[in-house]
């Protein structure tokens, strides 16, 4: 008998110790920090994308995927609800992408913002899905594909029966012109060897038009060397200066003298007899012993 409760006791001690572990091994395995639960609403596949997927912050990881369901209300619409913890403030301007883990193919979900608002975004609010850069290459890659395809299409049309024949006969055409301008080459040849030999010409022309002005050099330094032509002039012309001077007082002395000798040749022919009794005294003048007035000498 008491074997047995020594049994029951130690199988209650084992129960027990096993519920602890199991409460401890909770408590230390729980996440304590709060989150705040958003909801996000994508129009386009999230292919990828799956519960307690991460969900990352400018590159961090601030959060899971809770659920993902469709809209009762618009079975296009996507909604993703996800948790973020409390320390993550998000802006009203945020908006989701997905992202994709290297070669997985694995999508988790991205968070932005234009940071252009500072107003704090409401626990439980709705954030708007933007397409990927993959979905937009993706996108871009089937417009490019309809254009190239509508660009093949236009040019089988425009290869019909008569636009053929008109290319045929604009090659012959640019053959014709192939051949004028062989011909037109030709020619071109013989006259750029014409263009060559008056070069040539010229050159040997230029050549003796060098040595004539390094001849007319040597004949100007000549005349402006010491003792040359332009020296010599410069020496006359310095004499000539000091001589047109002196000639100008010989002349004056010359004009001089023709006036006194006119003035004797003036008084000879007035008074003859000077020549032998000298020149004539004055007559007297008013108040001089001798003067007779006009109106005497009339009477």
């Amino acid at each position: 008998m008491e074997n047995r409760a020594h049994a029951f006791i130690a199988g209650l001690f084992v129960i027990f110790l096993s519920i602890a572990v199991v409460f401890i091994a909770m408590w230390f395995s729980g996440d304590s920090t709060e989150h705040s639960n958003y909801l996000i609403v994508s129009k386009e596949p999230i292919t990828g994308l799956h519960s307690q997927a991460a969900v990352h912050y400018r590159g961090v990881t601030v959060g899971t995927v809770e659920e993902i369901s469709f809209d009762p209300e618009n079975s296009h619409q996507i909604l993703i609800d996800i948790s973020v913890s409390e320390n993550i403030i998000l802006t009203s301007d945020v908006f989701a992408q997905l992202g994709y883990q290297g070669l997985t193919g694995m999508a988790f979900v991205q968070l932005n913002d234009q940071g252009t608002v500072s107003e704090p975004l409401a626990s439980g609010a709705r954030i708007p899905m933007h397409r990927s850069l993959l979905d937009k290459m993706a996108g871009s890659g089937q417009d490019l594909l309809g254009n190239i395809n509508d660009l093949v299409e236009g040019f089988h049309g425009l290869l019909n029966d008569n636009n053929k024949t008109q290319l045929s006969n604009i090659l012959t055409n640019i053959e014709k012109a192939t051949h004028h301008f062989d011909s037109f080459a030709t020619q071109s040849q013989s006259g750029i060897q014409s263009l060559t030999e008056f070069t040539t010409e010229t050159k040997v022309v230029l050549k003796h038009l060098d040595q004539l002005l390094i001849e007319i050099n040597q004949v100007v330094v000549k005349v402006n060397q010491q003792g040359g032509i332009i020296d010599g002039l410069s020496q006359s012309a310095e004499a000539l200066s000091y001589t047109i001077p002196e000639l100008n007082k010989v002349t004056s002395g010359i004009s001089q003298s023709t006036r006194n000798l006119d003035r004797v040749l003036y008084q000879l022919e007035e008074h003859p007899q000077s020549l032998l009794f000298g020149k004539p005294s004055a007559a007297p003048g008013p108040g001089e012993q001798g003067f007779i007035s006009p109106q005497e000498a009339s009477q």
